[in-house]
């Protein structure tokens, strides 16, 4: 059992591409946790989709011992966090079993506006925050433009510790720092069980993996465990520590952050985020620092192949314990047969989560276009909570539509103003405030419809500032809004797959750009094929897509004129009967039309 005073657990928190894992690989050398020949870049991004595309998608944890230069040896635990927007969940779980954090900023770019949102997150929790600037040996940085940043945004008065994490340098300074500034944790290893679940796993062979932060009390095998939220009963059958793989120990005691293994097969029985307490000691109210993410975007999910579906739900599940930020319940589409509806936090944790399914599970998926929750009032009176654009009531049913608006933070040089002023200007955009800091930079504050920033809007953002903006984004609530819902009619057939919601303002022009895509899209048939975009019961967008012609009197060498016009009128006969008769099978391609659309128009 480790003395509660040698513990410190610490975070690494800063924007995307700002230096958080290649921080983490340093200190993991210079503590001796990884031998060097099993070093590599990224080592605590296990996940081949995190290397592969540079980022950090899973908070992971890991035990480090430091010796500091009085000979005291103590226990460091380090849990890596994501940058990206989409993951500030992951963030928040991982702050909520920490007592201090490392804020990472680039000396190149300087305070970017997802430093500025973990950050605050970080302060909101009364961590103690240690600023770092990265980078400090590339030839364009400005290590005092952006220590006063720091000070002119974050209000953190304490000087930062110049690093760079790429070749080492500063790594010695950040350990002594971690131990001198970040408060030890304050349980008793005598006190009843109070264990917060910050991550699960699956394995086949061992059940679900919790990693777990112990606050009060002592853990170890043998001891019956239950559930907070679920009041579901386990017995520890083992623990351990992350070093980084995992390690079994005798116990887990106050202020130790580790994993336990309690034979559990049913991955719905778990929680992330929920507490630990012991059956024979329970507790009268869950650990605080935690609250249920809400997800933001919807999106359908279905199997390309129609008998894959009961490996989807298998997938879903396995998936959803390790990433419970997403939910999902079934859904069928006409034209696409039985698959889910899922809910995430952006479009990168939607990409991601596609991804990740296809490759972990092996699957083939058709994903529908985003949309967001509408809320409705009928003439009733009556509010519904509309997630799927395929459900939205009829036009006469309606008394208002509210949407969700999002309080946009963007950080930015001063000479890209004017793009990105034009851009949220584009998006419906309600200014609320600019602040110019050092730097030549400024930060930009807009009320925008969540809708608006579903499809394109960060890669819009970065061509127009040239990669320089950096964007956050805070729930706002629901405002009334001039919605309407937007059919696609194939061959007379309406698509749900492809319905979305859209301003009025818009209805005309996006269902113009669906009509022409679609046509691009879709095979030629047999048959001429009418494709319609339709509000309120009114045809506003019309595009053809002519029949395939065969030439059916090519055999005919002279001879009766008659001969080829009865083979001609046999064929036009053919092609009536077909264009009442048949149907027209859409590419996978058709549903990903609409997020095409805005790069088209730039």
């Amino acid at each position: 059992m480790t003395d509660p005073a040698r513990i410190r657990n610490f975070s690494i928190i800063a924007h995307i591409d700002h230096g958080k894992s290649t921080l983490a690989d340093r200190l993991l050398e210079a503590t001796g946790t990884i031998a060097a020949r099993q070093m590599q870049a990224q080592v605590m991004d296990s996940m081949e989709l995190e290397r592969e595309r540079g980022i950090t998608i899973k908070a992971k944890a890991v035990r480090m011992k430091h010796k500091a230069a009085d000979g005291t040896e103590y226990v460091l635990n380090l849990i890596d966090t994501p940058g990206h927007v989409d993951f500030s969940y992951e963030v928040s779980r991982a702050l909520a079993a920490c007592e201090g954090a490392l804020l990472v900023v680039d000396a190149t770019q300087g305070v970017e506006a997802q430093t500025l949102a973990n950050a605050t997150l970080a302060q909101a929790l009364d961590l103690r925050l240690i600023p770092i600037i990265n980078k400090v040996d590339l030839p364009a940085a400005d290590s005092d433009g952006v220590h006063t940043q720091i000070y002119d945004t974050l209000r953190i008065e304490d000087d930062p510790i110049l690093v760079s994490a790429k070749v080492g340098l500063g790594t010695q300074a950040v350990l002594d720092a971690v131990v001198r500034d970040i408060p030890a944790p304050q349980g008793r290893p005598a006190a009843p069980l109070a264990a917060l679940i910050f991550d699960s796993s699956f394995s086949v062979y061992r059940g679900v993996i919790l990693l777990v932060r112990v606050v009060e009390g002592t853990m170890k095998p043998g001891l019956k465990l239950r559930f907070f939220s679920t009041g579901h009963e386990v017995t520890v059958e083992e623990a351990g520590y992350l070093v980084p793989k995992m390690s079994p120990a005798e116990r887990l005691s106050a202020g130790e952050v580790g994993y336990v293994i309690c034979g559990i097969k049913d991955i719905h029985q778990v929680r992330v985020g929920d507490t630990l307490m012991e059956a024979a000691r329970p507790l009268s109210a869950p650990l605080p620092g935690y609250k249920e993410a809400k997800p933001v975007v919807f999106a359908g999910i279905f199997p390309v192949n129609p008998a894959d579906y009961q490996d989807l739900v298998a997938a879903l599940e396995k998936l959803n314990l390790e990433d419970s930020s997403f939910n999902y319940s079934p859904e069928s589409s006409e034209a696409l047969g039985f698959g889910f509806r899922l809910g995430f936090l952006g479009l990168l944790h939607m990409d991601i989560v596609k991804e990740r399914l296809e490759r972990e599970f092996d699957l083939s998926l058709i994903v529908t276009s985003p949309n967001v929750v509408y809320r409705v009032q009928s003439r009733q009176g009556d509010w519904k909570v509309i997630d799927n654009p395929a459900k939205f009531p009829e036009h006469g049913d309606i008394q208002t539509i509210e949407e969700p608006f999002v309080l946009v933070t963007i950080v930015l040089p001063v000479e890209y103003q004017e793009g990105v002023l034009n851009l949220l200007k584009d998006r419906r955009g309600e200014y609320v405030g600019i602040e110019y800091i050092a730097g030549n930079r400024m930060l930009v504050r807009y009320h925008l419809p969540l809708c608006e920033m579903v499809v394109n809007f960060y890669d819009r953002l970065k061509s127009v500032s040239k990669g320089y903006a950096s964007l956050d984004y805070a729930d706002e609530g629901y405002r009334a809004s001039d919605m309407t819902r937007l059919e696609i009619l194939i061959h007379g057939e309406p698509v749900d797959a492809l319905s979305s919601i859209v301003h009025k303002d818009k209805a005309y022009h996006v269902g113009r750009q669906m009509c022409a895509k679609l046509k691009e899209l879709i095979h030629r048939q047999n048959f001429e094929v009418a494709i319609q975009a339709r509000v309120n019961n009114h045809i506003i967008a019309r595009e053809t897509l002519g029949a395939k012609r065969k030439d059916v009197i090519a055999k005919c060498y002279g001879g009766d004129i008659t001969r080829k016009r009865k083979l001609l009128e046999k064929q036009k006969e053919g092609k009536k009967r077909a264009k009442q008769f048949g149907a027209v099978e859409l590419p996978q391609e058709a549903f990903l039309a609409v997020l095409r659309l805005d790069e088209d128009k730039t």
